[in-house]
Formats: structure tokens, C-alpha cells, sequence
């Protein structure tokens, strides 16, 4: 059986080009880059190419570029380092945030979680009317994992900056899908993932605005800037910055035919199956992503039956696969907790073309059909 993957909010496959650059790296340069001698001044090298080619991508500075294990760590050290009294952040972020937030809270922080309209966008005048004098950090994502919609980072910075406030976003699912440059939006935190970029899994990076102030998570030697304790993971830094290259070069071209493709699934499906609805809002999004609801149809009971017949898809975020619980995000906009379990994401990337898309339109009419049959609650769709 011929298997396509239509999962790439989730993680991606290490492209080509990425290993090209990452296995000869991984094989052979093997020092240590804090050493002196030739070995360790030539993975000291990798690494500040790879730290300039991230920078690049990010419209940054190399020396603001800290790399660390992936965009987990990286949100931890955002906000866990910012050593906030208040934080302000929204009710779609990703686990990554919400759960270092409710960390926080047992410490003694306090966090405001604003909510979001219909479409899964925060008004940044909620984001305003949440700041108080105490506040020390913002934290909005660019982009949502599970339905794509793309928040308004610059103004709610604006917002941070005349309130002498930090402000964070979690760039993990923007990076490499939308332009980014962090100078333009006005963050002093921005994360980013490499396993999201199709480079491997284990690395990432922090963009810290020069002169920010942060305090490290890991203790030990004085790597990257004394931000971030332990050895680098210079084949992964490598990786990274590869992916970031070939990204920015290719950004304007991939996300165009990835939008095209996205369509062109949203109205197959919608076309051929009646009792389906767009999750989120359809003009403000990544080019890649689509969540979709199927009235009468169990989520996880149709991913099961997409990956019987070839296909990977997702019914929500990676890191919440076995929830009981329906996604938050899907909640947040207003959907009720069987719409929610009745939703499936589908997010493209640079394998699929449009045989892929039209063969899973195809699949997923099937599989409704089917499912829909077997319901105890079956209802007749026009």
C-alpha cells in the first residue's frame, strides 16, 4: 500500500537537502566547539554558519539566535526565564505554553488566559485590557497548530512595548510556512522548532532580542552566550540552519502550491460530503493547514480509518493524541465538545501533490460514508 502523509503540523520528514548536510556533519565533525583545537574550532565553525543561516530566516542577528533541544525548551526558557510576576497569554496556545503557564501558577505567578473569536483570533485590545502593572510577559503564538490561523503578533507587540513589557511568540508552526521577521513584529522571544522545518527532531532555537534580559533554565558550562548550558547539538544546529536556507529561498513558491493544495482538499471535500464545516478562520492562516468538522463522525474513529486506507492525518495536536478531553482550541472558538471530537486536521507539505489531495478527498468520502452507516445515531445527509 502506497502511504501519504498529510500530518506535518505534527512533525515533518527530513528532506534531502537536510540530510545532505546533516549526515557528512554528524559523521565527521565530532568536537566539541567550546575546544581549541582544530576539531572543535571546525564544529564551532558548522555552528555559527547554522546560527547565521537561522538568523537569516528570522530577520535577525546571529548573536540573538540560542539554540537548544526544540521549540518546547525554547518556550520554557521564554517563560520560565522572563521571571514574570503576571503573564498574558491566550487560550489556544500550544501545550508547550499552557502547561509551563500552570507550572507557573503553582510557583506563584499569576497568567490571564484572554480568549478568542469564531475564527481562533485574539483581539489585541483583550490582550491590552488583560495587562496590568505587574504584568511582565506576553505570550502569543504566531500561528495555531491545529487550525491555522494566524494571530496579530505586531500589534499586540506594539502593545507590549509601549507597556514596557516583554513580549514572546511561539514561531514553531510560522517559521518556514509564512514570512517572519522578528524585527517587524516587535517581539524580544520568538521560538522555533527544526523537526516542523524538515531537519530532525532534538533541535531548535530562541530568537532573544539584544539586551533582553533572561534567566537560563540549565546550569552548568557557558555555551550559547551562557543562555543555554550543555554541549551543542552542532549536527542538529547544522540541520537547522540548512532547513532555514532552503526555506527562505523557496518560502514564496512552496507556500503559494501548499495554499493551492489546501483548496483544492477544503473543496473536494466540502463539495462531495454533505454535513461538513471549516474550523477557524479561512482567510488569516498558514497556507498549509485545514480543520475540518464531520457531523456524525467520531475523529479518532476516522483517523483509524484514513490510516487503514494509506493515509496520516491528525484529530488535534500531536502532544494531546489519546486525549479523552476534546481540544481546547476547537472549544475556544465556540465549538461544542461532540463538534470538536468530530474535527480532523490536515496539514500539507512538500511531498504531497494533487493526485495525494485528490485520492485522500476520495478516501475520506468513503470512509464517512462508512462510518456514518454504522452510527446508532445515523442521520440522512441531503
Amino acid at each position: 500500500m502506497n502511504r501519504f502523509y498529510f500530518d506535518h503540523n505534527a512533525t515533518t520528514p527530513v528532506s534531502p537537502e537536510i540530510l545532505e548536510v546533516y549526515l557528512p556533519v554528524l559523521l565527521e565533525v565530532y568536537g566539541n566547539a567550546s575546544s581549541i583545537h582544530h576539531d572543535g574550532q571546525l564544529a564551532k565553525q558548522k555552528l555559527e554558519i547554522a546560527r547565521r543561516q537561522t538568523a537569516d530566516l528570522l530577520g535577525c542577528t546571529p548573536r540573538e539566535i540560542v539554540f537548544l533541544s526544540g521549540g518546547t525548551e525554547a518556550n520554557n526558557l521564554a517563560l520560565f526565564g522572563a521571571g514574570a510576576r503576571h503573564i498574558v497569554t491566550t487560550a489556544i496556545e500550544h501545550p508547550a505554553v499552557l502547561n509551563p503557564c500552570t507550572q507557573l501558577v503553582h510557583q506563584g505567578v499569576q497568567v490571564t488566559c484572554v480568549s478568542v473569536n469564531s475564527s481562533g483570533i485574539v483581539d489585541p485590545n483583550d490582550i491590552r485590557r488583560a495587562v496590568r502593572p505587574e504584568t511582565g510577559l506576553i505570550s502569543v503564538m504566531h500561528v495555531n497548530n491545529e487550525i491555522g490561523t494566524i494571530q496579530p503578533i505586531a500589534d499586540i507587540a506594539a502593545i507590549a512595548r509601549e507597556a514596557g513589557i516583554l513580549m514572546h511568540s511561539d514561531g514553531v508552526q510560522a517559521a518556514g510556512r509564512i514570512g517572519v521577521d522578528v524585527k517587524a513584529l516587535g517581539v524580544d522571544l520568538y521560538s522555533v522548532s527544526a523537526h516542523k522545518m524538515y531537519a530532525p527532531k532534538g533541535i531548535g532555537a530562541l530568537y532573544v532580542r539584544k539586551g533582553t534580559k533572561l534567566s537560563p533554565l540549565l546550569y552548568g558550562g557557558k555555551h550559547e552566550q551562557q543562555r543555554r548550558a550543555g554541549t551543542e547539538n552542532v549536527p542538529g544546529a547544522a540541520a537547522l540552519g540548512a532547513a532555514a536556507s532552503w526555506l527562505q529561498q523557496n518560502l514564496a513558491t512552496e507556500s503559494a502550491r501548499l495554499a493551492s493544495l489546501r483548496d483544492r482538499l477544503e473543496e473536494g471535500i466540502v463539495a462531495s460530503i454533505p454535513g461538513v464545516s471549516i474550523n477557524g478562520s479561512k482567510t488569516s492562516r498558514s497556507p498549509n493547514t485545514t480543520n475540518l468538522c464531520f457531523d456524525g463522525i467520531e475523529g479518532e474513529s476516522l483517523v483509524i480509518a484514513l490510516d487503514l486506507r494509506g493515509f496520516a492525518v491528525s484529530s488535534g495536536s500531536a502532544c494531546s493524541s489519546g486525549a479523552i478531553e476534546p481540544s481546547h482550541v476547537l472549544t475556544s472558538i465556540g465549538l461544542s465538545p461532540p463538534e470538536a471530537k468530530s474535527s480532523l486536521r490536515f496539514s500539507l507539505g512538500r511531498s504531497n501533490t494533487a493526485e495525494q489531495v485528490d485520492a485522500l478527498t476520495e478516501a475520506i468520502m468513503a470512509s464517512v460514508a462508512h462510518l456514518r452507516r454504522l452510527s446508532p445515531s445515523a442521520v440522512t445527509y441531503a
